[in-house]
């Protein structure tokens, strides 16, 4: 089975040097905040947070791998995804064998529902959940 990534952040994306990004449960739901783009996305202010929920969550992680990880191939996705700092549904092979063990359960144990994996500069956010929305 191959590795798919389909890129979600069309007209959007966290800033690029300190985006800052935070996390929090609500619920069933995963709330993750950072810093906008606004150099590249002028619609967004300096300084504004975003803010992605990812709905009816089973587990998350916000940890290694940086960007220099990436690039040296410390990430189950380096050579794979292809860019850094964009944020992805990724779906076929997951290589969960390779996937770090500093998740965070949020909901029941069904089944996984979509994967999805963002990017940042300093660190990686992953979520399986049913669905997200970028609330602004």
């Amino acid at each position: 089975m191959v590795t798919e990534f389909r890129k979600l952040n069309h007209d959007w994306n966290a800033e690029p040097n300190a985006p800052e990004p935070s996390v929090q449960v609500d619920g069933c739901d995963v709330v993750l905040e950072f810093f906008a783009n606004s150099f590249l996305f002028p619609r967004f202010s300096e300084g504004q947070r975003l803010r992605l929920r990812f709905t009816n969550a089973r587990r998350y992680r916000l940890g290694p791998t940086n960007d220099e990880g990436w690039y040296r191939g410390q990430c189950r996705f380096s050579g794979e995804a292809p860019a850094w700092g964009e944020f992805y549904e990724v779906t076929g092979d997951l290589k969960l064998e390779r996937s770090p063990h500093d998740w965070h359960r949020v909901g029941d144990a069904r089944p996984a529902g979509r994967s999805f994996l963002f990017y940042f500069r300093d660190e990686t956010f992953e979520c399986e959940a049913d669905d997200w929305v970028l609330e602004q």
